[in-house]
């Protein structure tokens, strides 16, 4: 089944603190996984910025809104159970437990105005209390798609770019990525050849303990088989192993397919993954803001 959004959490999350004993998140993570029937992947599902599984995160957002309600109380550190005025809500035998249902207790109202009004939030404005995400979720959902806006933007700019500013964006890439030892390097490196498909070569590493060739075009239609099929004979003809292909453009699932079957190894990047790179390595872009997030250091509260 698919992951449960954080509401829909709130009822079963109830229904195990009602033997009124004390429980950790973790123990209580691990009932419901099992009570809704999560699968082992639906528990490796991570949030885009690979640091928290979804579930966990849902999970733990679930307490918080049920903690500011009133209907959970904290005993010490990660452990919670329920209050008297939780077990009143669930002697009522709710078909579902959600923020509608919390928004009648003062405690969680204010929650709402405190917050809204720190961040400037509007009521009308779709935001995680009403929409079933978590503030992770919205936050790293707005964060791909401004990415993603980038990524389109910077991949036109990178096709209407002349030759010499691609061999540049792809030189001052591998450096970034470790690659060439010096830019020095590598820009006498790359676009030096041009012979039976290879547009250069790189240094792996630093000292040159082995050395990569390259093939960097900005092909306007998908590239084929038989293109990569050239570069892979370009590279037997050189006695070399390793090979990068860069595109702006995409590869044929034939062409990937390809390269998995045959000795020498070969890395293809299309312009989706190029252009990820160079926002990953700040190439061609400029930070414009930088948001930390913090949370609360128990240990410091520890006597």
């Amino acid at each position: 089944m698919s992951i449960p959004k954080y509401q829909s959490v709130m009822l079963p999350l109830m229904e195990f603190l009602a033997d009124r004993e004390e429980h950790s998140l973790r123990e209580t993570i691990d009932y419901l996984a099992e009570k809704l029937g999560l699968t082992e992947g639906d528990l490796k599902e991570l949030l885009p910025s690979g640091q928290q599984a979804v579930f966990d995160n849902r999970v733990g957002w679930a307490r918080t809104y049920l903690k500011k309600a009133g209907l959970l109380e904290t005993t010490r550190r990660g452990n919670f159970r329920i209050t008297q005025r939780g077990m009143e809500v669930l002697s009522k035998k709710p078909s579902r437990i959600d923020v509608r249902l919390l928004d009648k207790f003062d405690e969680f109202r204010e929650f709402k105005a405190l917050r809204h009004t720190r961040h400037g939030i509007s009521e009308t404005v779709e935001s995680p209390a009403n929409n079933d995400t978590t503030p992770e979720e919205a936050l790293e959902s707005a964060y791909g798609r401004l990415r993603d806006s980038l990524a389109s933007e910077l991949l036109q700019q990178t096709k209407n770019a002349s030759p010499s500013l691609f061999e540049k964006i792809v030189v001052e890439l591998l450096v970034k990525m470790g690659y060439g030892g010096t830019r020095q390097d590598a820009g006498r490196a790359i676009g030096k050849s041009g012979d039976e498909g290879i547009d250069g070569i790189i240094k792996e590493d630093r000292l040159g303990l082995d050395i990569i060739y390259i093939q960097a075009k900005r092909w306007e239609n998908t590239v084929s088989r038989p293109e990569v099929q050239k570069f892979a004979g370009a590279l037997q003809g050189q006695r070399a192993k390793k090979g990068i292909m860069i595109t702006t453009a995409a590869f044929s699932k034939e062409a990937r397919d390809y390269v998995t079957r045959i000795d020498n190894k070969i890395v293809l990047i299309d312009g989706v993954q190029l252009t990820n790179l160079m926002i990953d390595h700040n190439l061609g872009v400029s930070p414009v803001a930088s948001y930390e997030l913090k949370k609360v250091d128990s240990d410091y509260f520890m006597e």
